[in-house]
């Protein structure tokens, strides 16, 4: 199970959503949350979302450990990556997408996180933690692949603070061919096999070569053309 969160994480609006995921999952929560995204921000960014995170599911009775994976070398530490994969839930916050991709892609902390998945547990990725799950992202320069667990799709969170005009430009850059994912603040697209449903306070947009459609408290079609 994924959830591709467009903003908001560890804050008290997503609660609810955060709850719902919880709900979801086989057992007690056990969280691990990763700064990754951060890992180039310097140690006090990293420690406030390691902080942020832990404090936030804390509250909402999960157990909750922060996994300093910020660097290869650190997603290469078989301790941590045992930490990760005794998790049912890992949680990827919010920075950079491209050193997230770089940093996990292929280590042993990614296997940690298969591990979780293959296992039955969940794992969310907030703005750069949900664009590498998509097939491919935008980056400087151009575009990245990302993890392809939705494939034939690039995710664009924070999609309600983005000036229209930036989203018709990213549009054009995508290719008729990708279906862009938009997703608002405090709002999940969550996965399971193909099944596909809205979770939190916003929406999700889907646009694809015949058209735009955002939808809203629910369950999403299949998003992928033949």
């Amino acid at each position: 199970m994924l959830a591709l969160v467009g903003s908001g994480e560890y804050l008290p609006p997503i609660e609810p959503l955060d709850r719902e995921l919880i709900s979801r999952l086989p057992g007690p929560a056990r969280v691990a949350c990763l700064p990754t995204a951060a890992g180039t921000e310097g140690a006090d960014r990293i420690a406030h979302w390691s902080r942020l995170g832990v404090d936030h599911f804390t509250r909402l009775g999960a157990t909750a450990e922060a996994v300093p994976v910020i660097d290869r070398a650190s997603a290469n530490d078989p301790a941590l990556a045992a930490v990760i994969a005794g998790a049912n839930f890992v949680y990827l916050s919010g920075g950079k997408p491209d050193y997230l991709y770089q940093t996990l892609a292929g280590s042993l902390a990614w296997d940690g996180i298969q591990a979780v998945l293959a296992g039955g547990g969940l794992l969310a990725g907030c703005s750069a933690g949900a664009m590498i799950l998509g097939e491919k992202f935008f980056g400087f320069p151009g575009w990245k692949h990302g993890f392809s667990f939705l494939p034939g799709a690039t995710v664009l969170p924070h999609f309600d603070e983005i000036p229209q005009a930036m989203i018709r430009s990213l549009r054009a850059l995508t290719g008729k061919d990708t279906i862009l994912l938009g997703i608002e603040g405090n709002t999940a697209l969550v996965a399971s096999g193909q099944r596909y449903a809205e979770v939190g306070s916003g929406g999700v947009t889907v646009w694809s070569r015949t058209g735009k459609t955002r939808y809203s408290r629910g369950p999403l079609p299949y998003w992928r053309e033949s």
